[in-house]
């Protein structure tokens, strides 16, 4: 059994990581902090874990050392604090985007501000599981892809690594409410939620520059679009790629490249069947799950392919991901407290 523990576990994150944790059969959560409802019992804020554990929010200050560290706090606010978690914990994994780039200068263009940790961006292994396997079992450090890159990268890599498309694409990324976290705006105030299909950021969404980083290795001049519309949705995350096959490329290169990564991938389905409503992915029946699904359709007419994928921004974009690289670290097996298949109908 490992002692883990979660840092910022009242927000949407840690809230989902110890869903996974507390059913976890090889792991005994140790604390979960909170500055604002220190002391208060971990139901009051999550209320489907009552009578799944007794245990009450810590204050950070009173962090002990652990075998796992998870860090699920708002982004630009862990690079403060990371020189000193380590030394709390032998292995980390960070929810946030603070390490997620590796490079500083990207980091700063993207999100608009100086990081202040630097020194440590190279101690970090970019969390998704089906890219990095070898390099996160090996690693002390981890920092979980941002949700929407997530489910970008894992519908795109093997088209990009087998060189099935052309440098230009575009992704039409569909969110969930839960993805803005659990700070209230005006934007999540329900009057101005509630029936929305709001285009909210067409052009310069931030996790381009992980789409980028993770595909780059492949091909060096690709060039990527995201536009982001919120739904009236509370979880889940839908994207359509649109991108232009290479001369010559068939529905059959297309099948190839996907079986030839993904065919032995426990959370990755390809999703395209011939009737049923649910013939492409759709992150309805996704929720609760770490499974990402991609479909695709080839349009004969305009030489276009469009590429669609599926997941639950909050597991497999987040809190199931991050289970998922724990797992690889410390040689668990990969698929353990994972394995909740979704519910239908719901």
């Amino acid at each position: 059994m490992i002692k883990a523990s979660i840092y910022g576990a009242s927000g949407y994150a840690g809230g989902e990581i110890l869903r996974l944790l507390l059913s976890h059969p090889k792991v005994v959560v140790a604390q979960a902090t909170s500055r604002q409802f220190a002391n208060e019992p971990i139901s009051l804020i999550h209320p489907n874990l009552r009578k799944k554990t007794a245990l009450n929010f810590s204050h950070p200050d009173d962090l002990k050392k652990c075998d796992i560290l998870f860090v699920a706090l708002p982004n630009g606010k862990s690079m403060y604090l990371m020189s000193k978690l380590k030394k709390l914990a032998e292995k980390i994994i960070d929810l946030g985007a603070d390490f997620r780039l590796h490079k500083q200068s990207a980091f700063e263009h993207w999100y608009g501000y100086k990081h202040e940790n630097p020194k440590l961006l190279s101690d970090f292994i970019y969390g998704i599981a089906e890219l990095h396997r070898e390099k996160i079992k090996k690693s002390a450090c981890v920092a979980c892809a941002g949700c929407e890159a997530t489910v970008s990268i894992l519908a795109l890599y093997p088209l990009v690594k087998h060189n099935i498309i052309e440098e230009k694409i575009i992704i039409d990324a569909k969110m969930s409410s839960s993805q803005a976290g659990l700070k209230p705006s005006l934007s999540s105030h329900h009057p101005e939620r509630a029936g929305v299909v709001r285009s909210y950021m067409p052009t310069g969404h931030r996790h381009t520059a992980e789409i980028i980083q993770e595909l780059s290795p492949f091909n060096k001049n690709l060039d990527v679009a995201i536009s982001a519309t919120a739904l009236d949705m509370v979880r889940g995350l839908l994207v359509t790629i649109h991108a232009i096959p290479k001369q010559e490329v068939t529905e059959k290169d297309i099948w190839k490249a996907y079986r030839n990564e993904y065919q032995n991938e426990p959370f990755i389905r390809i999703v395209k069947e011939r009737q049923g409503i649910y013939r492409y992915p759709e992150p309805k029946i996704l929720q609760g799950t770490n499974f990402c699904d991609i479909g695709f359709e080839k349009d004969k007419i305009t030489n276009r392919l469009v590429i669609i994928a599926a997941i639950d921004n909050l597991v497999k974009g987040t809190a199931g991901q991050a289970v998922q690289a724990m797992n690889l670290m410390f040689g668990f097996p990969e698929t353990m407290g994972l394995e909740f298949t979704g519910l239908h109908p719901i």
